[in-house]
């Protein structure tokens, strides 16, 4: 269902970002990965053999103003189009109570999340437009929609901000037949989660399924609503959690 579609995906260097471009690879779909490290993208294209002729990289940083406007015309230069995104550049920031935290730290876990969620939007739907449709998906996180955790204010606001941004551009541009999801991923052995084997045992008791969610097992959600097997489904949140959303003991 995305043979010959051209896919944007952002935060592609490693973990749910690189799982996803293995899965779009096998798909079939052309790929510009996009993220800072050149080297872990390279490594990531070294990692798709069969698919090296359909594999491109942007590298920029999602707080630049100017990278979703540049990796888009990137993209259009590649492959002449744009049928879908994947935005799932994030970071999780310093943690620390609002009281204790830097008004720096505020902004730069905002930008990266959220800011360049609108920034990603903005040159990316008139791309989509002019295909005569796609499907954007951000990703946003169950922290700040069902639970909070403490020190992650900045954190929960963005996510949560990502979902409220989805819903807008859904009916915005429904329409048009460009469809716009957020995806929620519970606890996931990424970068992000660090490899301290006691916050993972933590992380996983937090879930229905007493585990936490391997890279490809968030990939392949965002498969489903990058293709026309989610036609259906815009403007939702969904959950790809574990049942975290449900444990609450």
């Amino acid at each position: 269902m995305l043979h010959g579609k051209t896919i944007l995906i952002t935060g592609a260097s490693s973990g749910i970002g690189a799982a996803a471009a293995r899965l779009l690879a096998e798909a079939g779909a052309n790929l510009m990965l996009a993220a800072r490290r050149e080297d872990r993208l390279e490594e990531v294209r070294a990692s798709l053999p069969n698919a090296s002729n359909r594999v491109a990289l942007f590298v920029g940083d999602v707080t630049d103003k100017s990278f979703s406007e540049a990796s888009v015309k990137a993209t259009l230069d590649a492959f002449g189009g744009l049928d879908g995104a994947f935005n799932n550049a994030g970071t999780l920031g310093d943690m620390g109570q609002v009281p204790e935290m830097s008004l720096d730290t505020w902004h730069h876990v905002i930008a990266t999340n959220l800011d360049s969620a609108f920034l990603a939007a903005k040159y990316q739907i008139p791309a989509m437009r002019a295909r005569g449709g796609g499907s954007i998906v951000f990703t946003s996180s169950f922290v700040g929609h069902t639970i909070g955790f403490p020190g992650m204010a900045a954190y929960a606001a963005a996510k949560a901000g990502l979902i409220g941004l989805t819903q807008v551009l859904a009916v915005e541009h429904g329409p048009e037949n460009i469809r716009v999801n957020a995806l929620l991923p519970g606890g996931t052995k990424t970068e992000m989660a660090g490899d301290d084997p006691a916050f993972h045992e933590y992380v996983a008791g937090i879930h229905a399924l007493k585990r936490m969610a391997e890279p490809d097992e968030i990939a392949r959600a965002a498969e489903f609503l990058l293709s026309d097997a989610g036609s259906f489904v815009t403007g939702s949140a969904m959950l790809c959690d574990g049942g975290n959303s449900v444990t609450k003991g």
